[in-house]
């Protein structure tokens, strides 16, 4: 599985703070445990740019430097602003990338979608349109057949897009593991090339034991098809459970992962 580190994100009160007072070594602490953990890449996310800051655009291009120069790891531009995810795409030098995020909106698909096709690398495209997350897993892949229409005719191969299927607490809504569950399914059935990606915390939102239930959905997600997940490596027990899911999918040729991970000593229950 794909492992896409969320930890960089100024939504977090304390990395947000990190960026607006430009604390260099917080930040490139966060990238370095992050991709010891085994983050395959690293989501940076500098939100509004709040502090010293006189453009979010400034802050992406620091970020973006200073998660580069401690880690080889790929990095995922996030932000909900087209000009923000260019000015970290042309800020970054790697060989790999994906942007964060696109949806079925028209606007907002034509740029983000541009920006894919000059650049190259993934995309990861929200099973939604301008507005609420739709209810139903047939509404989510209609955004997801409208998405991947509209990137098509703009150069992008299906390969490189990984839908995001949309979490949505359960504690909400109980029916919404099981649509989300359902939108992957359909996602992998409907466009066999492409890949699927998650916040799988999200689905614990409102709870108690919210680890127990994440873990437990990650399984879910991966028997029905979850190439990728967006989350927090350092928990080691997560980690643990990914470790096994990719074993149980068949995913993991001759279990060479897991038993690494064993002898290495990371696994956990």
């Amino acid at each position: 599985m794909l492992i896409i580190g969320e930890n960089i994100n100024a939504s977090n009160k304390k990395v947000g703070e990190a960026i607006a007072r430009k604390d260099h070594e917080f930040i490139a602490d966060l990238a370095r445990k992050q991709a010891q953990a085994g983050a395959d890449y690293i989501d940076v996310n500098a939100g509004s740019a709040q502090g010293c800051w006189q453009s979010p655009e400034a802050a992406m291009e620091w970020l973006v430097d200073v998660v580069a120069s401690v880690t080889d790891k790929p990095l995922a531009i996030d932000s909900d602003v087209p000009s923000v995810v260019g000015a970290g795409l042309r800020r970054y030098q790697g060989d790999k990338v994906i942007i964060n995020s696109v949806n079925a909106e028209p606007a907002r698909l034509q740029t983000i979608g541009a920006l894919v096709a000059g650049h190259g690398g993934l995309v990861i495209a929200l099973a939604m349109g301008d507005g609420n997350i739709p209810k139903r897993a047939e509404e989510r892949l209609d955004a997801c057949k409208s998405i991947m229409s509209e990137l098509q005719k703009m150069g992008v191969r299906e390969e490189q897009v990984l839908f995001d299927p949309l979490v949505l607490p359960v504690s909400v809504d109980t029916s919404q593991a099981v649509v989300t569950l359902r939108t992957i399914e359909g996602i992998k059935s409907c466009y066999p090339s492409a890949k699927t990606v998650a916040g799988v915390s999200n689905v614990s939102y409102g709870l108690p034991n919210r680890d127990m239930v994440n873990r437990a959905f990650l399984l879910m997600a991966v028997a029905v098809g979850l190439d990728a997940a967006i989350l927090n490596p350092l928990d080691v027990k997560m980690m643990s459970f990914i470790a096994v899911a990719d074993l149980l999918v068949g995913k993991d040729t001759a279990c060479r992962g897991y038993i690494r991970a064993h002898r290495r000593g990371v696994l956990t229950g």
